[in-house]
């Protein structure tokens, strides 16, 4: 795992504030979710991964620098 710097932790946090639409492009995991899965960050924990309620009901988290995902919109 890398670690991540606390500059690019505030910008993940920035980046991904919740209620943030994401799409999974890749995750590390057998039990990931399916590539294109849509979920919504409800948070960014102190290692830089994103906490994602996936639409399909996973709860896995998107690892910072392995698992990769997209911003799709932000929810008002």
């Amino acid at each position: 795992m890398r670690m991540i710097t606390n500059e690019a932790l505030l910008n993940l946090r920035r980046r991904y504030p919740a209620g943030t639409r994401v799409e999974l492009l890749h995750m590390d995991d057998v039990q990931a979710p399916p590539v294109g899965t849509l979920g919504t960050v409800y948070g960014v924990d102190d290692t830089g991964s994103l906490m994602v309620n996936w639409d399909n009901g996973s709860g896995l988290n998107v690892i910072y620098g392995i698992d990769q995902v997209r911003k799709v919109a932000d929810l008002d």
